[in-house]
């Protein structure tokens, strides 16, 4: 009889292992969030203070960033953008890439050959 008992036993021991288990983590997931708070109020309050620019940016910027989408096919022909002085940015493309098609209309009175 003592023979059959034992593997409830070790049943039972295992059962509490892993509540203690689930209990440890709960502990440390809990700890981790208390420790990460301040950051993520910081994190929430900078986030309301940008918004304004954003969206004014997006607003501002969005017809011309559509439109140069629509220009560059590819932009790994290009290197990182170059932030100039005097505020312009530049965007130069990489001397090893392929060669551009005119994206230019033509003028009037010109015809496409």
């Amino acid at each position: 009889m003592a023979f059959s008992l034992t593997p409830f036993g070790a049943m039972a021991q295992e059962d509490e292992g892993s509540s203690l288990m689930e209990e440890g983590a709960k502990l440390f997931f809990r700890g981790l969030m208390e420790e990460m708070e301040p950051a993520l109020r910081e994190l929430d309050r900078l986030g309301e203070e940008i918004e304004p620019a954003i969206r004014s940016f997006a607003e501002e910027m969005g017809p011309a960033l559509r439109d140069l989408m629509t220009k560059v096919e590819d932009w790994s022909a290009y290197e990182a953008p170059e932030i100039l002085p005097n505020g312009d940015i530049l965007m130069r493309r990489k001397q090893d890439a392929p060669p551009l098609e005119d994206l230019r209309s033509p003028e009037e009175g010109e015809i496409d050959i």
